[in-house]
């Protein structure tokens, strides 16, 4: 395996801002996030995981999707210039398996996002592994793993002050050839791993608990406050407005926005004449769990939760996705008992 300094690495960094936009942690206010840079000097290179998710740079919490021009008698529409390439540095391995659960959302099944599909594809990753299992995280319960490299394009592994790179696809071979390598002159280490076992209730057990009690004591805490929808890394629920942007005797000029929405909205599911049905609180916060572990898996294949612990560390009245996951599993197992 080969080995990169860290002096070299910010050098191969400080390269690839002149032809790409370089995304990576930075600390904005005491918390970390994912933000275009300009120097290495603003890169959280310690860090254990961000607050928000990389998902704003391939599904941004507002977008323009399209602009129409009205004046002299004529409309024209207009879609937004196309985006410049762009590299994520530091991406954790779950936020990488977060973007595997959006494209079986958004890509492989018609009609696909053509929004999300461009960014995709302008998009290089270069994951960080993450040293060990921090509180929230569960990773592993779903398949997943700290160290994970499989939906990188280059994969970083700290040890001893220098970064082992490991090249996962040919766009990862690419990128790395400006970067000066070494042979590394020790193993990969393995990441510290939790020694609990989050429980993922089957599609049956989903199926026969839809109707149990223990939702509505759970939507008794929750305050509606969607953060954990803002957090997550496989959330994509949106709503499209319209704005007029530019009114006058020459005309105006309309914008079309897409913003991210949230399940957990009391109006998000409200339709053509006031019906909604999900009125209820109770009936919003089940969804958004049936969403991520019973609907995802039936209508696309994976489980559109990685494990991160975003939610678990946001949430306010410490609604944990971990627990509500045993709390199913051990009420399906004294049911059958």
């Amino acid at each position: 395996m080969k080995a990169a300094t860290r002096k070299d690495l910010i050098a191969w960094l400080t390269g690839l801002m002149e032809e790409y936009t370089v995304i990576a942690p930075t600390v904005v206010e005491g918390n970390v996030l994912y933000k275009p840079v300009a120097s290495t000097d603003e890169i959280a290179f310690d860090f254990t995981r961000t607050d928000m998710s990389p998902r704003e740079h391939f599904f941004p919490a507002t977008q323009t999707i399209l602009s129409i021009t009205k004046g002299h008698g004529q409309v024209s529409l207009a879609e937004p210039p196309l985006e410049r390439e762009q590299v994520i540095f530091g991406m954790r391995p779950c936020d990488g398996r977060g973007l595997k659960v959006l494209d079986a959302l958004l890509l492989e099944h018609e009609p696909a996002d053509a929004y999300y599909a461009e960014r995709r594809e302008k998009t290089t990753l270069i994951g960080l592994a993450c040293p060990e299992m921090w509180p929230g995280c569960f990773c592993t319960s779903l398949d997943g793993a700290p160290d994970e490299a499989g939906d990188m394009d280059v994969m970083l592994t700290e040890a001893g002050g220098s970064y082992l790179v490991q090249t996962v696809t040919e766009k990862g071979e690419s990128l790395v050839g400006s970067l000066a390598l070494s042979e590394a002159s020790q193993e990969r280490p393995h990441p510290k791993l939790s020694p609990e076992n989050v429980p993922v209730p089957s599609q049956e057990v989903w199926r026969q608990h839809f109707d149990d009690e223990y939702w509505a004591r759970l939507a008794d805490r929750c305050l509606s406050c969607r953060v954990c929808t803002y957090v997550c890394p496989t959330c994509r629920c949106f709503d499209v407005r319209d704005y007029v942007t530019r009114s006058g005797v020459e005309g105006s000029v309309i914008e079309r926005l897409r913003a991210w929405d949230s399940c957990l909205s009391e109006g998000y599911r409200r339709i053509a004449g006031g019906h909604n049905p999900r009125p209820t609180k109770m009936q919003r916060l089940r969804n958004r769990f049936y969403c991520k572990f019973h609907y995802c898996p039936q209508d696309f294949g994976p489980v559109a939760c990685v494990g991160c612990g975003r939610c678990i560390v946001a949430c306010p009245v410490s609604i944990d996705i971990a627990e509500m996951l045993g709390d199913v599993a051990r009420t399906a197992e004294e049911s059958q008992a």
